[in-house]
Protein backbone atom coordinates (compact mmCIF):
# COMPACT_ATOMS: atom_id res chain seq x y z
CA UNK A 1 0.00 0.00 0.00
CA UNK A 2 2.64 2.54 0.72
CA UNK A 3 3.68 1.95 -3.47
CA UNK A 4 0.09 3.43 -3.94
CA UNK A 5 -0.41 6.09 -1.34
CA UNK A 6 3.14 6.98 -3.08
CA UNK A 7 1.10 6.82 -6.17
CA UNK A 8 -1.59 9.23 -5.18
CA UNK A 9 0.23 11.60 -3.75
CA UNK A 10 2.23 12.14 -6.90
CA UNK A 11 -0.30 12.66 -9.45
CA UNK A 12 -1.59 15.87 -8.58
CA UNK A 13 1.66 17.20 -8.57
CA UNK A 14 2.03 16.16 -12.52
CA UNK A 15 -0.99 17.31 -13.51
CA UNK A 16 -0.34 20.61 -12.15
CA UNK A 17 2.88 21.01 -13.55
CA UNK A 18 1.69 19.76 -17.17
CA UNK A 19 -1.12 22.63 -17.28
CA UNK A 20 1.52 25.03 -16.32
CA UNK A 21 4.12 23.82 -19.15
CA UNK A 22 1.08 23.78 -21.79
CA UNK A 23 0.18 27.32 -21.47
CA UNK A 24 1.87 30.00 -23.14
CA UNK A 25 3.78 32.81 -21.56
CA UNK A 26 3.68 36.52 -22.10
CA UNK A 27 7.14 36.17 -23.71
CA UNK A 28 6.65 33.16 -25.62
CA UNK A 29 3.83 34.85 -27.27
CA UNK A 30 5.72 38.36 -27.85
CA UNK A 31 8.64 36.14 -29.74
CA UNK A 32 6.26 34.67 -31.96
CA UNK A 33 4.55 37.50 -32.87
CA UNK A 34 7.65 39.00 -33.64
CA UNK A 35 8.58 35.95 -35.55
CA UNK A 36 5.33 36.96 -37.53
CA UNK A 37 5.86 40.04 -37.95
CA UNK A 38 9.43 39.80 -39.27
CA UNK A 39 8.08 37.45 -41.98
CA UNK A 40 5.25 39.31 -42.91
CA UNK A 41 7.89 42.55 -43.40
CA UNK A 42 10.12 40.45 -45.55
CA UNK A 43 7.23 38.69 -47.89
CA UNK A 44 6.51 42.92 -48.07
CA UNK A 45 10.19 43.71 -49.43
CA UNK A 46 10.20 40.69 -52.23
CA UNK A 47 7.00 41.99 -53.68
CA UNK A 48 7.89 45.43 -54.19
CA UNK A 49 11.50 44.18 -55.34
CA UNK A 50 9.16 41.98 -57.62
CA UNK A 51 7.39 45.13 -59.01
CA UNK A 52 10.40 47.22 -59.66
CA UNK A 53 11.75 44.39 -61.28
CA UNK A 54 8.76 43.59 -64.00
CA UNK A 55 8.28 47.54 -64.44
CA UNK A 56 12.30 47.71 -65.69
CA UNK A 57 11.84 44.63 -67.60
CA UNK A 58 8.94 46.14 -69.42
CA UNK A 59 10.69 49.67 -69.81
CA UNK A 60 13.68 47.25 -71.05
CA UNK A 61 11.54 45.77 -73.44
CA UNK A 62 9.71 48.70 -74.74
CA UNK A 63 13.56 50.11 -75.84
CA UNK A 64 14.83 47.44 -77.10
CA UNK A 65 11.25 47.42 -79.87
CA UNK A 66 12.07 50.98 -80.39
CA UNK A 67 15.73 49.89 -81.34
CA UNK A 68 14.58 47.25 -83.70
CA UNK A 69 11.74 49.53 -85.30
CA UNK A 70 15.22 52.01 -86.15
CA UNK A 71 16.93 49.26 -86.76
CA UNK A 72 14.74 47.92 -89.40
CA UNK A 73 14.10 51.52 -91.12
CA UNK A 74 18.07 52.12 -91.34
CA UNK A 75 17.91 48.98 -93.14
CA UNK A 76 15.81 49.93 -95.64
CA UNK A 77 16.99 53.38 -96.44
CA UNK A 78 19.58 53.98 -99.40
CA UNK A 79 22.76 54.17 -98.22
CA UNK A 80 23.32 57.49 -100.49
CA UNK A 81 20.70 60.39 -101.55
CA UNK A 82 18.79 58.99 -104.31
CA UNK A 83 18.36 62.51 -106.27
CA UNK A 84 22.27 63.71 -105.50
CA UNK A 85 24.24 60.71 -104.73
CA UNK A 86 27.34 62.91 -104.62
CA UNK A 87 26.57 65.06 -101.99
CA UNK A 88 28.43 65.19 -98.54
CA UNK A 89 26.73 62.97 -96.42
CA UNK A 90 24.78 64.45 -94.02
CA UNK A 91 21.12 66.05 -93.70
CA UNK A 92 20.09 67.57 -97.16
CA UNK A 93 19.99 71.57 -97.56
CA UNK A 94 16.58 71.37 -97.87
CA UNK A 95 15.44 68.69 -96.03
CA UNK A 96 14.55 68.48 -91.85
CA UNK A 97 15.08 65.22 -90.66
CA UNK A 98 12.09 65.72 -88.30
CA UNK A 99 10.02 65.96 -91.75
CA UNK A 100 11.99 64.09 -94.38
CA UNK A 101 14.41 61.26 -94.62
CA UNK A 102 15.28 59.72 -97.94
CA UNK A 103 18.43 58.25 -97.16
CA UNK A 104 20.65 56.68 -94.79
CA UNK A 105 23.31 60.40 -94.02
CA UNK A 106 19.83 61.76 -92.90
CA UNK A 107 19.52 60.40 -89.72
CA UNK A 108 23.06 61.62 -88.72
CA UNK A 109 23.15 62.82 -85.19
CA UNK A 110 19.09 62.68 -85.14
CA UNK A 111 16.73 62.61 -81.87
CA UNK A 112 13.02 62.03 -82.33
CA UNK A 113 10.52 62.43 -79.79
CA UNK A 114 8.15 60.56 -79.86
CA UNK A 115 10.20 57.76 -81.73
CA UNK A 116 9.70 56.76 -84.57
CA UNK A 117 8.66 52.85 -86.26
CA UNK A 118 10.10 50.82 -88.70
CA UNK A 119 8.55 53.47 -91.86
CA UNK A 120 9.71 56.19 -90.27
CA UNK A 121 6.41 57.42 -89.15
CA UNK A 122 5.93 58.62 -85.44
CA UNK A 123 5.02 56.43 -83.07
CA UNK A 124 2.41 58.74 -81.30
CA UNK A 125 1.37 56.82 -78.10
CA UNK A 126 5.07 56.92 -77.03
CA UNK A 127 5.74 60.62 -76.56
CA UNK A 128 7.64 60.42 -73.01
CA UNK A 129 10.39 58.03 -74.82
CA UNK A 130 12.69 59.33 -77.17
CA UNK A 131 15.70 58.15 -79.43
CA UNK A 132 18.83 59.53 -80.59
CA UNK A 133 20.52 58.11 -83.77
CA UNK A 134 24.56 58.87 -83.92
CA UNK A 135 26.19 57.46 -87.94
CA UNK A 136 29.93 57.03 -87.68
CA UNK A 137 31.83 56.13 -90.85
CA UNK A 138 34.32 53.17 -89.99
CA UNK A 139 37.05 51.92 -92.22
CA UNK A 140 35.95 48.31 -93.75
CA UNK A 141 39.36 46.56 -92.84
CA UNK A 142 39.48 48.23 -89.53
CA UNK A 143 35.76 48.20 -88.18
CA UNK A 144 37.29 49.95 -84.84
CA UNK A 145 38.75 53.14 -87.10
CA UNK A 146 36.28 55.75 -87.41
CA UNK A 147 36.87 57.77 -90.73
CA UNK A 148 35.63 60.95 -92.00
CA UNK A 149 31.40 60.96 -93.41
CA UNK A 150 31.40 59.25 -96.48
CA UNK A 151 34.95 57.50 -96.98
CA UNK A 152 34.18 54.21 -96.27
CA UNK A 153 31.09 52.56 -97.39
CA UNK A 154 30.33 50.86 -93.97
CA UNK A 155 28.85 52.75 -91.21
CA UNK A 156 28.25 52.01 -87.14
CA UNK A 157 24.43 52.93 -86.27
CA UNK A 158 24.18 53.55 -82.80
CA UNK A 159 20.63 54.62 -80.95
CA UNK A 160 20.09 55.40 -77.44
CA UNK A 161 16.72 55.11 -76.39
CA UNK A 162 15.16 56.93 -73.19
CA UNK A 163 12.21 57.43 -70.75
CA UNK A 164 11.58 60.35 -69.42
CA UNK A 165 14.89 61.82 -69.89
CA UNK A 166 16.41 58.39 -68.38
CA UNK A 167 18.55 55.98 -70.80
CA UNK A 168 16.94 53.18 -70.75
CA UNK A 169 19.35 51.28 -73.96
CA UNK A 170 22.30 51.73 -76.39
CA UNK A 171 22.66 49.92 -79.13
CA UNK A 172 24.03 49.52 -82.55
CA UNK A 173 24.90 47.76 -85.80
CA UNK A 174 26.81 48.00 -89.25
CA UNK A 175 25.47 48.99 -92.17
CA UNK A 176 27.31 48.13 -95.33
CA UNK A 177 26.77 50.45 -98.33
CA UNK A 178 26.80 48.55 -101.83
CA UNK A 179 29.81 49.49 -104.25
Amino acid sequence: MVGSEQFRLNAPRRSRIRTVRSAFTLIEALIATVLVGLGIAAMMVSTQSGTRVAAHSQELTQAIYIASEIREWTLKLPFKDPQTPTDPPGADADEDPQIMVDDLDDLMSVTFSPPRDAMGRTIDDMSDWSETITLTWRDKDNLTSVVNPGESEMVFVQVVVSHNGKKVLSTGWLIAGSQ
